[in-house]
Formats: structure tokens, C-alpha cells, sequence
């Protein structure tokens, strides 16, 4: 029996934080250790979740499921992992917030995700940075929105910005959760800000999730021992509790 299906967002203001690696291992997890029927939507031009699920850009662009030219599907391919898809992401996806905004659509996205609830558990977006009406799309449409933060101040900064935001502007519509990425717990800097918040998931700096990249696959799927798969897969089951816990 299909369950009932949720987004989450892996999202900040800031690049080279760690979103879209957090976003790949997510959705395995979700697809391999919670058996859910998964999908990676990579809404960022650069199509990194994209590259690492060993998928490529389609025929069609990406852009062109936001003006209704294309249906989701034609675009969602399989990964090799499974229960996972991806819809992938290609350059046409930076005019992407220019539509939006001509569009006058405020909730197309929602929309779009709607249509696909009867083919999927677990949505995962992987966001591009910045505040925009790409950005803006999604907190709408969230169930769950993670928030990667280096442990440093300017990453902090970035995260307590998305927050106020949030709830200026998004109040009630989505949990949040913050997790620290690319953590070291050798550097002071990092230590004091994880003693800071012990409660945050931790993801940490592993050279093994820099092997993403070259063997375009997530951590668990060829390194399912090490600590990174482990802190992943802890991750996931911190985002699974949000999402039980979740009235919008």
C-alpha cells in the first residue's frame, strides 16, 4: 500500500555547504533503509545530485516541467538503486526563477510535486542556494526542510537568516531541521559549535564521503561500515521522526 508521501528540502542561503551530498545520501537512505519509494528532485543548475546518482541530463530541460510544457515523468529516471529515481537537473534551470516569477504561479511546485504523490513516499529536493522564487517555491511545498550548517560563524549567520525567515514569512508550514555538515571535531572552532548544540545530527569531514564523486554513488552504497554511513543514516532516521511529528 502506497504511503502517504512527504518533501523534504535540503536547502540554505549559502553554497558549498554540503546540501547536495546530504541530499544524495538522504535519498538512499530513504529508499534502501526505510524501503520508500524515492524521489531526488535536483533543482539546482549544476546538477550535482545528478552527477552523483550516476544519472545525466535528459533530452528535455528541466525549466520545461515548470511551464507545463512536459510532464514530470518524461524527465524521471531510474538511478540503479532500488526505489530510487531522480528527476535530473541541467542549466535550463537557471532562467528557472525568472518563470516562476512571470508565471505568477506562487505555488507550482506544490502542484508538480502534488501530481506525483501517487508515485512516490519520499520526495527529496536538492535546493539551490539563495533567497529566490525558487527558494520560495519550496518552503511552501516542504513538509521537512534540513538545513546544512559548517560549524563556523559565517555558516551559522547564513542559518539563523533562513530561520527568521521561515518563520516571517513561512510560519507553521514546515519543520526545520539543522544539522552540521563537513564537521571536525579537531578544529576548536567546529568543537565549540558542536558542544554548542548537542542535540543536531552530525555529519562529519570523511574522506569517504569525498569518494562520492569519484564513484558517483552515496556513502552506503559502497561504504555502508564507515561512521559517515552511519551519521547519514541517523540523519534519516532524525528526519523520519520530524515527519511523523509534522502537522501542517
Amino acid at each position: 500500500m502506497m504511503q502517504t508521501m512527504n518533501v523534504v528540502a535540503v536547502y540554505n542561503l549559502k553554497g558549498g555547504v554540503g546540501k547536495t551530498t546530504l541530499a544524495v545520501n538522504l535519498a538512499w537512505s530513504a529508499a534502501t533503509l526505510s524501503s520508500r519509494h524515492t524521489l531526488l528532485w535536483d533543482l539546482d543548475p549544476q546538477g550535482g545530485a545528478t552527477f552523483l546518482l550516476g544519472s545525466s541530463p535528459t533530452a528535455e530541460k528541466a525549466r520545461s516541467v515548470f511551464a507545463k510544457d512536459i510532464e514530470p515523468s518524461r524527465l524521471i529516471t531510474p538511478t540503479g538503486i532500488d526505489r530510487l529515481s531522480v528527476l535530473p537537473a541541467d542549466r535550463s534551470l537557471r532562467s528557472l526563477d525568472h518563470l516562476l516569477f512571470s508565471l505568477g504561479k506562487r505555488k507550482r511546485l506544490a502542484k508538480l510535486l502534488e501530481g506525483l504523490s501517487t508515485s512516490f513516499d519520499r520526495i527529496i529536493l536538492d535546493c539551490p542556494p539563495g533567497l529566490t522564487e525558487t527558494s520560495e517555491q519550496v518552503m511552501r511545498s516542504a513538509d521537512v526542510i534540513l538545513i546544512p550548517v559548517i560549524p563556523s560563524p559565517l555558516s551559522r549567520r547564513a542559518f539563523d537568516d533562513a530561520v527568521e525567515h521561515l518563520h516571517q514569512h513561512h510560519a507553521g508550514q514546515a519543520a526545520i531541521l539543522p544539522v552540521f555538515s563537513m564537521a571536525d571535531r579537531r578544529r576548536a572552532l567546529h568543537k565549540a559549535a558542536l558542544d554548542a548544540q548537542p542535540d543536531w545530527p552530525v555529519i562529519p569531514m570523511a574522506s569517504v564521503i569525498e569518494q562520492m564523486a569519484a564513484r558517483r554513488k552515496p556513502v552506503g552504497a559502497f561504504a555502508s561500515s564507515t561512521v559517515a554511513a552511519e551519521s547519514f543514516s541517523f540523519l534519516w532516521r532524525a528526519v523520519e521522526r520530524k515527519l511523523a511529528g509534522h502537522k501542517p
